[in-house]
């Protein structure tokens, strides 16, 4: 797009003019998203992010000054809502982290308190995730089948066997 062609639809969609910032919108939508999916490497959050990055820029479009392109400008954006979801996330992350460590600890005082022993098992058996922990408690503390534990958790058996797998190499990389 010339720069002329896209100073008139600036122009006119700071007037309110919805039409000009879809053409802007559409000019511009490629290039924000192969961009998002080159940062992010995940093409559902891509689409989020170039969503939230155009609402960003039609809501503060009247501070669009044009010192540069509107595609530096939609860059901008975009860089700081792709950064801003990645701060969320971590604290997100935290959050959960904290959530099972807490949750840990008062199991390991309520099985204390009840006369059994917390062993160092139990803890390498905590820190897995649910999804594989689920699959290897299901087979090895309480004997079911692949079949069944596929069953049980409407998974595939294959995927039944790698997470149980994966599980315990994961476990016996912690003990060695």
């Amino acid at each position: 797009m010339e720069q002329a062609e896209e100073r008139k639809l600036i122009s006119r969609a700071k007037k309110g003019n919805d039409e000009a910032f879809t053409a802007l919108f559409q000019k511009n939508y490629m290039f924000l998203y192969k961009y998002l999916i080159k940062l992010s490497l995940d093409p559902s959050l891509t689409e989020d992010l170039t969503q939230e990055t155009m609402l960003k820029a039609y809501v503060h479009l009247p501070n669009f000054k044009g010192d540069s392109k509107f595609s530096t400008w939609l860059i901008s954006i975009a860089s700081r809502v792709y950064i801003d979801h990645q701060r969320k996330e971590k604290r997100e992350r935290k959050r959960f982290e904290k959530a099972r460590d807490d949750a840990t600890r008062k199991v390991k005082w309520d099985i204390s308190m009840g006369g059994h022993e917390w062993t160092e098992y139990m803890s390498q058996f905590a820190e897995l995730d649910p999804d594989i922990r689920a699959p290897i408690l299901l087979r090895h503390y309480y004997g079911f089948t692949y079949p069944e534990i596929a069953t049980m958790l409407n998974i595939k058996e294959g995927t039944v066997k790698t997470r149980v797998h994966n599980g315990i190499k994961q476990i016996r990389k912690e003990w060695s």
